[in-house]
């Protein structure tokens, strides 16, 4: 059965194999990017998601009901780059989000792209409680002055906020018979890699080194794809990390579990 995708920061990376994913499953693809993009896609709508009155008019472009949407669209730590990081990973999102609402068939699923460099709320969920409760784009830059916080922090926080923002919405789209979930990559060989190298350095060096490599776009389209799917209908609410391993690497450190590794393995160490 064919059905209707819509997709954010569609032109590259990890929502440029997911449209090429769900074209190849037969499916019907409405990318929005603020560059301009055409591979895989039945249909391009551009969309500044720093901009209140760009989301409305891409919103109000849209032709048809939707299966699923799939909030993909973000931006790197870049210095200098604050208030745009929090606009458009977290703010616009969300914005962008309400506004197609009314363009979900009953049933559709909402994949949110947050990051496993969000799995750091629990320690700052005042401050992701401020951020949710600014209301409009334009007040990211004050925002960011007023909280003293860096590019490589803003990223990290609105990847916070898209994670406790996907649980706290689950209950109210569930009964509007809708289904939310976010994906936490980690490491992934993308075009902005290097961002992320450079700023996280040795920590995410040392992640990778441990998982192996690094993960690949195509790997994080096919649990994106699925999360949309209807095959996926009773995950709601959750956070699915896709890390190679390293979020349980360095838990099994925090949590001091060497007693608790394989046999095999404690003595051939």
């Amino acid at each position: 059965m064919s059905r209707t995708y819509a997709i954010t920061g569609v032109a590259s990376g990890i929502g440029a194999k997911l449209a090429l994913k769900l074209k190849s499953q037969g499916h019907k693809v409405i990318g929005f990017d603020v560059n301009k993009a055409s591979e895989n896609l039945d249909h391009y709508i551009p969309i500044d998601l720093s901009d209140e009155v760009s989301i409305k008019a891409a919103a109000n472009q849209i032709p048809c009901k939707l299966d699923g949407l799939c909030n993909n669209a973000g931006l790197p730590p870049r210095i200098g780059t604050e208030a745009a990081i929090l606009k458009v990973n977290f703010l616009g999102t969300r914005s962008f989000t309400n506004a197609m609402l009314p363009h979900m068939k009953p049933g559709a699923s909402i994949v949110n792209m947050a990051s496993r460099a969000g799995h750091g709320w629990h320690e700052n969920l005042d401050q992701n409680k401020r951020l949710a409760a600014l209301r409009h784009v334009d007040q990211a830059a004050q925002f960011a002055l007023d909280e003293g916080i860096d590019s490589t922090r803003c990223y990290n926080l609105t990847k916070e906020a898209m994670i406790l923002w996907t649980v706290a919405i689950t209950e109210e789209l569930v009964a509007r018979e809708l289904r939310v979930n976010s994906l936490s990559p980690g490491g992934i060989s993308t075009g902005i890699l290097g961002d992320f190298e450079r700023a996280f350095g040795a920590k995410m060096a040392r992640n990778v080194e441990r998982a192996g490599r690094p993960g690949t776009p195509e790997e994080i389209a096919e649990i994106a794809a699925f999360v949309l799917s209807p095959e996926s209908n009773w995950l709601k609410g959750s956070d699915i990390a896709i890390d190679g391993g390293m979020g349980a690497f360095n838990m099994s450190d925090m949590l001091g579990l060497d007693a608790m590794r394989l046999e095999d393995r404690k003595a051939a160490e």
